[in-house]
């Protein structure tokens, strides 16, 4: 059986294992994770405009293959990316491109002067969504959040729209369910949370459930036989 809850590193080890061992590849997880999560986006009742926030890594990826999936099924999304494409590696470069290549409307956004820009353009493009994707940070995450991340945070904490955060909400730990980092402590609050393979240890946190919300476990076709004693 898969456990019910899992810490930062056992998550880390069950992507790790069904690359390595089992053969799947990473880009099939995230096409899986994307795939979940525009499914249970459709059982809530997603319309009007979708805002999708990606980073750079993984939890960006899962964004871009949000972003098509909702296409493909007749939503109107923008994809902002806080991050230079050419930064983007592996799977998440893959899913990025794809997006590019389709006409996917994408606004880069990842040179700011300064924290009143930041703050002033998020501000502008999250004030159309009736929906925002959270697919800023995963849940490697540790220590201090640098700019532009608290301020975009702090502007999809202050939108209107509904919330969906990918994996965990960006800027809370995943082991301890708190802001990751104390000194700045800006976490996205979000209405549904819609974590892979298993519930995160710091979602056992009651304080969690703040920023979290909702929260529904993602199948990405992991083998249950991993999780079988060795």
């Amino acid at each position: 059986m898969i456990p019910k809850v899992m810490s930062r590193d056992e998550v880390r080890n069950v992507d790790e294992r069904a690359i390595e061992e089992f053969g799947i590849p990473g880009v099939v997880l995230m096409e899986n994770a994307g795939r979940g999560c525009v499914d249970w986006l459709t059982e809530l009742g997603v319309s009007g405009r979708v805002v999708i926030c990606a980073g750079k890594g993984n939890n960006g990826g899962d964004g871009f293959v949000i972003a098509r999936h909702l296409e493909n099924r007749g939503h109107d999304v923008k994809v902002l990316v806080f991050a230079n494409p050419e930064t983007l590696r592996g799977d998440a470069k893959i899913n990025y491109e794809i997006v590019e290549r389709a006409g996917t409307p994408i606004r880069v956004l990842a040179d700011f002067r300064s924290q009143d820009e930041i703050e002033s353009v998020v501000d502008e493009e999250l004030a159309s969504a009736d929906w925002i994707v959270d697919a800023l940070l995963g849940t490697g995450t540790r220590g201090s959040l640098r700019e532009p991340f608290p301020a975009i945070i702090s502007a999809i904490n202050r939108a209107s729209a509904r919330t969906l955060a990918i994996d965990l909400p960006s800027g809370q730990d995943c082991d301890t369910g708190l802001a990751v980092d104390p000194e700045n402590a800006v976490v996205v609050k979000a209405d549904f949370t819609a974590t892979f393979v298993a519930r995160k240890l710091g979602f056992e946190n009651p304080a969690s459930a703040a920023f979290t919300g909702e929260v529904r476990v993602i199948d990405i076709g992991v083998p249950h036989s991993m999780f079988k004693a060795r």
